[in-house]
């Protein structure tokens, strides 16, 4: 049963531990954490301090639930980056412990590429090449999978990721943190054509997302000078309009990237691919374009260490290994290669 693989997730805010065995994923433990929420965002001192304490628990778990030793480890891995300098170091600093004390490989992950992985732990698998839309609080990205181990960046925002943009919209509305899927609940019951906020369409496929908060902004101040209750009299619509705008946005991206390289094979990844507005608008999109999308299960969409698993088992089986002393890094880049296509 070989390899048999740790794989430990401490990127942000999700203290996560799972083992993979021959490339399934056995159990996926996270420990989320509820502090940051009296603070309208991630504090990054208090979610190192709480990786701190989960960190063993969260692995024993682990290990206890696939029934394996760690002597039974044939490697360990880690998330990299990007994320929070401290909160990677607590992670990083347990796996490189538990590799050194067992003489077993080290492996360091990529959060992002490990998110596009994440596809592949279950079944139906995207068929490559294919193209991925990653989204979430920190990135938006079209990668161009051709394999595994082999993707490159074709766009990217050059400012506020998506899921910032749900999240600092809905702080704007006076909702609390995390914000995005408040958003979305609200907008169910909302007219998506209330407002037309207006799109940033930036030459290539890259995405701006700085612009609409802005609009959401002075739209508001405007309207509240008429009426102080608009938000509350108006909440649904308001919520509908801006998501509607946001979605637009990835995908008029998505359809350029598909056109330009003729690929029909999509998959979203990330903590904004729960978006359910963001789904149903793909699944019609897909019925105009004939693309096949896939999507992630829930559990998967969001930080968590089976997808870390997951990119560790190829990497494995392809000695990709990292010495004792490599360090994180919090704006990692993503781990491109050349590709001709």
């Amino acid at each position: 049963m070989h390899p048999a693989i740790l794989a430990i997730e401490s990127s942000c805010d999700e203290t996560a531990a799972s083992i993979i065995v021959d490339g399934k994923v056995l159990n996926n433990i996270v420990a989320t954490q509820f502090v940051h929420k009296n603070y309208g965002g991630v504090v990054p001192e208090l979610a190192s301090r709480e990786h701190q304490k989960n960190i063993v628990p969260v692995v024993d778990e682990a290990l206890k639930k696939a029934a394996i030793n760690i002597s039974d480890l044939d490697a360990v891995a880690f998330t990299q980056g990007p994320g929070l300098l401290g909160s990677l170091l607590v992670g990083a600093s347990f796996a490189r412990s538990i590799a050194m004390v067992n003489s077993i490989p080290l492996i360091s992950v990529h959060h992002m590429q490990a998110h596009i992985l994440s596809h592949f732990i279950d079944k139906p698998h995207p068929v490559f090449p294919f193209l991925c839309l990653t989204i979430s609080g920190g990135h938006t990205q079209i990668i161009l999978v051709i394999d595994y181990l082999k993707m490159k960046v074709l766009g990217e925002t050059r400012d506020d990721a998506v899921g910032e943009a749900f999240d600092k919209g809905a702080k704007i509305l006076g909702l609390p943190y995390p914000g995005g899927p408040l958003i979305d609940k609200y907008s169910k019951k909302g007219d998506e054509n209330f407002v037309d906020f207006p799109v940033t369409e930036l030459a290539g496929l890259d995405f701006s997302f700085s612009g609409i908060k802005t609009s959401l902004l002075y739209y508001l101040r405007d309207q509240q000078k008429k009426n102080r209750n608009f938000i509350n009299d108006h909440l649904n619509d308001i919520c509908a309009s801006y998501q509607k705008a946001l979605v637009k946005m990835l995908l008029i991206k998505l359809e350029q990237a598909s056109k330009e390289t003729g690929i029909k094979e999509l998959a979203i990844a990330g903590g904004v691919s729960v978006n359910s507005f963001l789904r149903n608008s793909l699944d019609e999109k897909s019925k105009e374009m004939n693309w096949n999308v896939h999507y992630p299960k829930f559990e998967y969409c969001t930080d968590n260490a089976a997808m870390v698993a997951m990119t560790a088992h190829y990497k494995y089986i392809n000695n990709q290994f990292e010495k004792a002393d490599v360090k994180v890094d919090p704006r990692l880049k993503f781990p491109e290669n050349e590709i001709n296509f």
